[in-house]
């Protein structure tokens, strides 16, 4: 999915006040961290994803890897902070401004 500055902006906003649901560390982006991603972006919509400093990645440049693989958009990354977003097939939660 393809978003605007404009949404991504919005989003960034919103994940303001998120918690990360996940954290990528020395495994990097494992098949595990990959499926609990995309459950979080199943239930939640919009999730961070926080990169410690051993992570063998920086999150600038492993963040469009885990939106890829997670079946997500990339909305941004602050310092070692992903933030994705999936709406939801069925029920979307959160409305996007045009």
């Amino acid at each position: 999915m393809d978003l605007t500055s404009k949404q991504r902006k919005y989003l960034r906003g919103l994940a303001h006040h998120l918690r990360p649901v996940a954290w990528v560390g020395n495994a990097g982006l494992s098949v595990a961290l990959v499926r609990k991603v995309d459950e979080e972006l199943e239930h939640h919509e919009l999730v961070k994803v926080k990169f410690t400093e051993n992570a063998p990645q920086k999150a600038k440049i492993a963040a469009p890897e885990l939106a890829e693989r997670a079946y997500g958009t990339l909305c941004g990354t602050i310092g070692g902070m992903v933030i994705l977003y999936r709406a939801h097939p069925k029920k979307p939660e959160i409305k996007l401004p045009r």
